[in-house]
């Protein structure tokens, strides 16, 4: 099992609030977010488990850190990377199965997932 490529993909974005994260980088006009925007979308994560995720998410190429040290505080943003746009897909794809087998939601099936205000 330890080469099974979906077991060390579901080992990389299959912890909790990997793929919330991800998704909540790519909605909205800005493609780059900082910290407490992203930890007020995700009221329920906490701050320890944000970051952790992050870390993760930027060692495995689907996030990028950029940091700001010109400024005082210093400012980090996150952004998707290319291969974290990509991975939109899946979700995409993901959002398509939850509609179809497991939730009536017409609002969010007539969404883009890039403008929602969900």
């Amino acid at each position: 099992m330890k080469d099974c490529t979906i077991y060390k993909t579901v080992d990389i974005v299959g912890k909790k609030w990997s793929l919330c994260i991800l998704h909540e980088l790519y909605k909205g006009e800005h493609k780059c977010k900082r910290f407490n925007e992203l930890k007020n979308k995700l009221q329920d994560v906490t701050p320890k488990t944000l970051s952790t995720r992050l870390k993760e998410l930027e060692e495995h190429g689907l996030v990028d850190k950029i940091v700001d040290d010109t400024v005082f505080p210093i400012k980090s943003e996150y952004s998707l990377t290319e291969s974290g746009e990509e991975f939109l897909h899946v979700l995409q794809n993901i959002k398509q199965w939850g509609l179809k087998w497991q939730f009536e939601n017409p609002e969010c099936g007539g969404t883009n997932c890039k403008t929602c205000e969900l």
